[in-house]
């Protein structure tokens, strides 16, 4: 199988209600801080607060792409050929597909979220291999029903599948049972499946973090760092790799020119990467 698509069942019109530029997105915030250029003015206004009580915030964000890379060309090199990247966010090359088909050029990759401008940037996640499948679905992580409904017109659910969840689940509130959510998304996939996940924390710096969650409320929005304990609780069930649960820089750090330095401490963002048995 072959080809690329999105995939959504919003028209236009209602995509276009669903753009709201009066509230920073998660999506268009990390954007900002990888230095692009689609974000609105309230993405980078709360972006520059949250640089001004974490000077490092870019660093971190560089840090937590390069986990994503090393985890993906992991797996591709370990046989992985399927891959569900759900919160996608904005392109920023190289893309996840990018990574996993420069190994894999047959790999199959669905990217998923549910941000209009994400969904309008959506071609430049689509231009894969021609071996390969690259499709995006405007969905919400938080209808998983839907989404792997969606998902498994793309990718058999009966063989192992690379699930991504690389700074998504600290924009999603204790109220929502993120835990219960990441384990239906888990209990769907086959064995010798993987769940690879990064989430920010408050461990380290918790005076910073708490003012960043007091940033992000005060314009509507969700913040919710959690402790290493909270972190290893998404891989209940399943295999870690080595080294397990540890700060972004730290899992199989590489030298690579674009990497930026860990500095005096630790990168606030835990990361794992976990084998389905």
């Amino acid at each position: 199988m072959s080809g690329t698509g999105t995939d959504s069942t919003a028209s236009p019109a209602t995509t276009a209600d669903r753009l709201d530029t009066g509230r920073p997105h998660p999506a268009r915030m990390y954007d900002w801080f990888l230095g692009g250029k689609d974000n609105y003015p309230v993405d980078e206004e709360l972006g520059r607060q949250l640089l001004r009580l974490q000077p490092e915030i870019m660093r971190f964000a560089r840090h937590n792409r390069r986990f994503m890379e090393r985890a993906v060309r992991r797996l591709a090199d370990e046989g992985v050929r399927q891959f569900l990247d759900i919160g996608s966010g904005i392109p920023t090359e190289p893309n996840l597909h990018q990574i996993a088909q420069s190994t894999a050029p047959d790999a199959c990759v669905v990217y998923v979220d549910n941000d209009p401008i994400v969904l309008a940037h959506s071609g430049a996640l689509l231009r894969g291999t021609e071996e390969g499948v690259t499709r995006y679905l405007d969905a919400d992580v938080r209808e998983p029903d839907r989404l792997l409904e969606l998902a498994a017109g793309t990718i058999d659910f009966t063989r192992p599948v690379a699930l991504s969840l690389v700074a998504l689940t600290h924009f999603i509130p204790d109220r929502d049972q993120i835990h219960d959510l990441v384990g239906r998304y888990v209990g769907a996939l086959a064995p010798g499946s993987h769940l690879v996940l990064s989430q920010a924390t408050g461990d380290f710096d918790p005076e910073a973090v708490a003012a960043g969650v007091a940033a992000y409320a005060a314009r509507g929005a969700t913040f919710a760092p959690r402790t290493h304990a909270e972190v290893s609780r998404f891989f209940d069930g399943l295999e870690l790799l080595d080294p397990g649960v540890v700060p972004v820089g730290d899992w199989h750090p590489e030298t690579h020119a674009d990497t930026p330095p860990t500095g005096a401490g630790p990168v606030p963002i835990y990361a794992g990467v976990a084998r389905k048995p």
